[in-house]
Parts: structure tokens; sequence; C-alpha cells
């Protein structure tokens, strides 16, 4: 269970959701704003984030505010450069530097339909440092321009821009029907690097699922 742990000089500040904030030091002030306005509010609600961000600032001397991955995994970070951005899942995003926004990436209806995740992803923006929450451990490919990996959807946790996400159905009635893996699969293709997760959340919840106790009829 990761912990993001910041160490601000004055004057320097943090945003993240609504909620998202584990334990801070006094000097260390916040401030909750729609971050953007009400289609910005409303933009995030769709990738799984809170409609209201929070901004935390150093108003002296040296300050702390830590965040905690809400599911076991990893975090990591990209220090974005102005107009660079980065297309995760939903609900990754986890904290950021001010000048860093989150916006909705829609994903081909083929994605949204066959993908069994969802029409949107987010797509987090420069200038600043960004950090996402993903689960499970990470796995970084750096794919050659045409290069292609299929990947089921849910472990697929972030791409750069310039790689290409498509649906594509699996070959073959035995390996449709008995494989497990469902219909389809994701394409990434490159040029681009990729960042895999091993363990999708929605089938840990799945499998806690089936340990649940039943209630009887």
């Amino acid at each position: 269970m990761p912990i993001l742990d910041v160490q601000l000089k004055a004057g320097e500040s943090m945003f993240t959701e609504s909620g998202g904030m584990a334990w801070k030091s006094p000097n260390i002030s916040m401030h909750t704003s729609t971050k953007g306005g009400i289609v910005k509010g409303i933009k995030r609600m769709f990738t799984g984030e809170s409609f209201f961000m929070t901004t935390y600032k150093c108003d002296s001397g040296n300050g702390a505010v830590a965040f905690c991955s809400e599911f076991p995994g990893r975090i990591i970070d990209f220090n974005l450069k102005d107009g660079e951005h980065i297309i995760c899942q939903r609900d990754a995003f986890l904290a950021a530097q001010e000048g860093v926004s989150i916006d909705l990436k829609t994903v081909g209806v083929g994605a949204g339909i066959f993908g069994g995740e969802s029409f949107f992803m987010q797509k987090i923006s420069g200038p600043g440092k960004a950090f996402l929450e993903l689960s499970g451990e990470i796995t970084e490919y750096t794919l050659k321009a045409g290069q292609r990996l299929q990947v089921d959807t849910g472990y697929i946790a972030a791409f750069e821009p310039a790689v290409k996400y498509t649906i594509e159905r699996v070959k073959g009635f035995k390996n449709m029907a008995f494989a497990g893996e469902g219909l389809f699969l994701a394409s990434l293709e490159g040029p681009g690097k990729v960042y895999l997760q091993s363990m999708p959340l929605k089938a840990l919840a799945n499998k806690i699922f089936t340990y649940l106790p039943k209630k009887e009829k």
C-alpha cells in the first residue's frame, strides 16, 4: 500500500481529488474548487474522479502532505512538460503539481463496447509532475513503430499518446468459448511506451466476491 509523502516549501502546492489527502502538517492550507469550472468537473466525473478538487498549499516554512493509494499497487510519476500528456485508465489520478490538468479522453466505439472497460479514459496534461495510482505491479514496454501488443483491457494502466489503441476479436471458436479471455483483446501499437498493471481492480473485486457469504433465500 504505497504512500506519496510530499515535502513542500513556502508557496508550493499540490492538488488531489476530494478526500485524497491522508495527513498534513498544520502550515498546509486547503482550498477546494471545481478546478477549471463546472464543465471540467463533470468531465472528471466521467473519468472516475471527483467533481471538486482540493489544493494543499504550504503557507510558510517547510510543510508535508501525504496521499495514500486506495488499493494495493504502485504509485508512478510523470514529469510532464507544457503540451505533453499521458493517457491512463479511469480513476488513476492521485495528485499533481499546480499546472497539471485532468481531461476526458474518449476511446473508439469498438473499444468502449467490446473492450469490457469504459468509453472514457483520463488525459493528464502538463506542465508539472503528476502521480498515478495503479493496481498491482507495473510492467513497462517501449514499442517501436508498428510493433503491437495484445492485452486484456483491464491490464492497461497507461500509455503515451503516440500509441494507437484499438480492439481486436479473438481468433478461433475454442479460444473465444473456452480460453476465459473474452471475445476481444486490446491492441496497443507503437511507437511509444505502455504501462501494464498486474492486478485489475475488476478482477480483484470478482475474486473477493466469490468468498463473500451468500444470503439464503
